[in-house]
């Protein structure tokens, strides 16, 4: 195998491999480093594909959204080994089909710890004769790890970050979980229905707070009912165990939680600390994160930097993106962007998605806006699902009635955005949605009646 390449990139997740395949469908030789049975990154291994699963796994074993209509009971029996069963099985099969997509288009997988040797040689090296490969281009997409402070005595199965749950040898009866970004919720939101006692922590005033403020109330609403116990405005000072083995995390307020373990959620690294980036003059911010330009290229104009590395909105969506993005920007292939119709997906319990912008951003703007809204309750789908939360809440403008942005709290919240995301992108108004026909009965149908209550207010204004 030759070590001369077009582009070499370093890291195989999301944003890894779309820049890797991109760049091989323009005709370019391409290799892709990663580190052993890592293939997909974190994103396959402990990250998104696993959590979203375990989601899934948990929300059909309890029956949790038809548990009041068909008098569904919790499985009594169901083990964590039932529920990491189920991920292992879709990790596998995922890492399989993103193996297959980096061999038809010949990019060239090799294995091994990568670090530069100097501005175009990527040093690989494995348990045998490091190799030096060459390229014009590099791309560094090695993402994110969980942060690990020194002051947090992490235990395997009892005090943990985000990928340590599979270390769990049964679940608990209770726990702490500090931190209430998109990770910690997710987990807390998930874990809850399991009956396990969850109190989250942040020091933040209330949950995800670049989330529409009545989604993410509504979030913590839910979250409440099932009861998680919320702590905001808190900080921890320290985690200990205690002689009969709990976990207890003191809060700055004097307070002191105990419970069976705890998980940390508070903050993520980019994954550049092997990869000698000083060496080269790139620098990176004290987390790690490597700074970009708008083509996602560092300081050195031929190497790249994609995906969650690179920070905020650390989505595989957006990383996969970024990743075909600069592939195409280095060989010259140009591309289409719209960084404001990037839709976000949060897979709380209920889970949450918006795409455009929010009420906080156009009154900033000084932008005269107006709210249509439908509750799943309100909708026969929604019915049929047993979603009473579910929400989709629309802003346009007063005037013009353009579709500004989309929110929404739900069973099938990701999936229903992309209708707004598409509306978004055509300029559309809200006239397009009060003149379509929607399947019924579909969550699609909320888009007509969040149209038709926005159309009621700015008509009865007039």
């Amino acid at each position: 195998m030759a070590n001369t390449y077009e582009l070499i990139v370093i890291g195989s997740g999301p944003a890894g491999q779309k820049a890797a395949i991109q760049a091989a469908k323009l005709g370019k030789r391409v290799a892709i480093i990663d580190r052993a049975n890592c293939v997909g990154g974190m994103c396959i291994h402990q990250g998104a594909i696993p959590s979203k699963t375990l989601r899934e796994a948990i929300l059909y074993f309890t029956g949790f959204y038809h548990r009041h209509t068909y008098g569904v009971q919790r499985r009594r029996d169901l083990t964590l080994q039932d529920l990491l069963g189920r991920c292992a099985q879709v990790v596998e099969n995922e890492a399989s089909v993103i193996i297959a997509q980096l061999d038809r288009n010949r990019v060239d997988m090799i294995e091994g710890q990568a670090s530069f040797a100097d501005a175009h040689t990527v040093k690989v090296s494995t348990a045998n004769q490091p190799r030096l490969l060459t390229a014009d281009y590099i791309i560094i997409a090695t993402g994110t790890l969980p942060a690990r402070p020194a002051s947090i005595p992490f235990e395997d199965g009892v005090i943990i970050d985000a990928n340590g749950l599979d270390t769990f040898t049964k679940l608990p009866r209770s726990l702490i979980v500090i931190g209430a970004g998109v990770i910690g919720t997710e987990y807390t939101s998930i874990l809850a229905l399991l009956g396990i006692e969850v109190t989250l922590i942040d020091q933040k005033p209330y949950l995800l707070d670049f989330v529409d403020q009545e989604i993410a109330e509504a979030l913590s609403y839910h979250m409440r009912d099932v009861g998680v116990i919320l702590h905001f405005n808190e900080e921890v000072v320290s985690v200990s165990k205690t002689p009969n083995g709990k976990v207890r995390a003191t809060l700055k307020s004097g307070k002191k939680l105990s419970a069976d373990a705890l998980l940390y959620t508070a903050g993520r690294h980019g994954a550049t600390a092997m990869l000698g980036l000083e060496g080269l003059g790139i620098q990176h911010d004290e987390r790690g994160r490597i700074p970009v330009n708008e083509h996602f290229q560092t300081t050195l104009p031929h190497i790249y930097a994609v995906g969650d590395v690179i920070g905020f909105p650390s989505l595989a969506s957006t990383s996969m993106e970024q990743g075909r993005r600069a592939a195409c920007h280095a060989f010259g292939r140009p591309t289409y962007h719209r960084p404001n119709l990037l839709p976000y997906g949060i897979f709380t319990v209920p889970e949450i998605s918006m795409v455009g912008q929010n009420e906080k951003q156009l009154s900033k703007d000084g932008v005269p806006y107006e709210i249509g809204v439908a509750r799943y309750r309100e909708i026969a789908r929604g019915q049929i699902l047993g979603d009473k939360v579910g929400m989709l809440k629309l802003l346009f403008h007063q005037e013009s009635r353009q579709l500004l942005g989309v929110h929404a709290i739900g069973q099938g919240a990701t999936e229903l955005i992309h209708i707004g995301q598409t509306a978004l992108a055509f300029n559309g108004t809200l006239d397009f949605f009060i003149e379509n026909t929607f399947n019924y009965p579909t969550l699609a149908e909320c888009y007509r009646v969040a149209a038709l209550d926005g159309y009621n207010k700015v008509v009865m204004d007039e």
